[in-house]
């Protein structure tokens, strides 16, 4: 069955294609709505596409749960609950709040489990689910990867993220969650960014880790990639927060990014090891992404935007808001224009602006990058041609009137350097 690709925000075919019952909170976060609710139900053990060397140790690789931090057989019963129907972040907490320990839930019989809220008709089907898992089988899964689960009390769950009343009830962590992650800005926007979306991001990211924000989004194709890839190539950290299963990394195309993200920082789901990125996952996980940060910053996104969620959720958190404005006839930035008219979210020029926001205080000539300079008369030709407004190397050459050859060879040398960044499309700005 083909499945329209959805985006970071929610974006796609909305769905149902495990053939399950949706909870009715489920449907309020696909529409956009944020709910104290989130009634996820992660128990979709489709076809999976693994991502790594699964060998490879972590810091904290799912052995080491046992005895330490956080008790292993909490940890198994937790994963176990997880998979089963109907179970998400809210009810997973009650279910272990009327049972007394993640073990005791795992057993509780029909009264119990109606009184953490499951309804008569789920339940054949959750206690049908629950005799074919195999905990151990599921935990293995989990170490083969080097994954790590987190829950709530382990003092390695992100501390912004357990802020948030809709928190995960588990979180699985392909790679590190660093204690400096808990400065973080959420990077979001449209699949299908503008050159100057794309200018804006890759332009601004490198300051941004270099007053020491940790980039979160989403590994979807357009602004997330970008912003992941920006903040590597600066040698920052990021955190991808994905729809699926910590072994079906999705979109395909970006398994790749996935390792070099796990390698500095980490890929982070709420989702069992199988789960396929059913459209209606990424409403919900967009409260993930904007709870591991300080804030969330909207680039490029339609009056529709899955990214409007990404906002909602993080002005219910109590978290910041910043936003690119854009002309008023370009519908990737109407739902950024709306946000800054509505005051929902604050109008972004500068970098210093987010910081400023953030109360992060770093010298700004910290963050300015090195002045480009010029070896030749041609070099100077393009750079004063250039700035932060993409030009096409058509325009170019015209501009600094130097022939294309020319103009091609003098880009490729002062990209090679770092004065110039291309941002695609054949477009071109001054990397500063």
């Amino acid at each position: 069955m083909s499945l329209e690709e959805p985006d970071s925000q929610g974006h796609g075919d909305t769905g149902d294609h495990s053939g399950k019952e949706q909870d009715p909170a489920h449907k309020l976060m696909v529409q956009g709505r944020p709910s104290t609710e989130s009634e996820l139900s992660p128990a979709n053990t489709a076809t999976r596409h693994q991502f790594g060397n699964c060998s490879r140790a972590t810091q904290h690789p799912i052995s080491t749960l046992r005895g330490a931090l956080i008790d292993y057989h909490d940890a198994k019963y937790r994963v176990g609950l997880s998979l089963l129907p109907g179970i998400g972040p809210a009810r997973l907490g009650r279910l272990i709040d009327v049972a007394g320990s993640a073990e005791a839930a795992w057993h509780v019989g029909p009264e119990q489990l109606r009184r953490a809220g499951i309804e008569d008709g789920a339940l054949a089907p959750l206690l049908t689910r629950r005799k074919q898992i195999d905990l151990d089988r599921e935990m293995g899964r989990i170490e083969a990867l080097g994954a790590t689960v987190l829950v709530p009390d382990d003092p390695r769950y992100p501390p912004k993220l357990a802020e948030v009343f809709t928190r995960p009830g588990i979180l699985y962590v392909k790679g590190n969650i660093q204690p400096e992650d808990s400065q973080a800005l959420a990077v979001v926007g449209t699949r299908r960014p503008s050159i100057y979306g794309q200018a804006l991001v890759s332009t601004m990211t490198p300051l941004l880790v270099q007053a020491g924000l940790t980039i979160v989004s989403g590994l979807a194709t357009g602004i997330d990639t970008i912003a992941h890839r920006a903040a590597l190539q600066s040698g920052g950290r990021t955190l991808a927060v994905l729809g699926s299963g910590l072994d079906v990394i999705y979109p395909g195309q970006n398994r790749g990014l996935a390792e070099r993200i796990a390698d500095n920082g980490a890929v982070v789901t709420e989702y069992a090891m199988g789960t396929q990125p059913d459209a209606f996952n990424f409403p919900a996980r967009n409260r993930i992404i904007s709870g591991l940060a300080l804030g969330s910053l909207i680039v490029e996104a339609g009056q529709k935007s899955g990214a409007l969620i990404t906002a909602g959720y993080a002005v219910d958190q109590n978290r910041e808001v910043f936003a690119f404005p854009g002309r008023i006839s370009d519908d990737h930035s109407a739902g950024c224009n709306r946000l800054i008219k509505e005051g929902r979210a604050k109008l972004v020029m500068s970098v210093e602006d987010i910081l400023e926001e953030l109360n992060i205080n770093v010298a700004l000539q910290q963050l300015e990058m090195p002045q480009a300079v010029a070896e030749n008369d041609v070099e100077r030709r393009i750079l004063s041609a250039l700035s932060a407004n993409p030009v096409h190397i058509d325009e170019l050459g015209r501009q600094a009137s130097v022939p294309a050859a020319e103009v091609t060879s003098a880009l490729t040398l002062l990209e090679l350097r770092g004065a110039v960044r291309h941002v695609g499309s054949m477009h071109y700005v001054l990397a500063r």
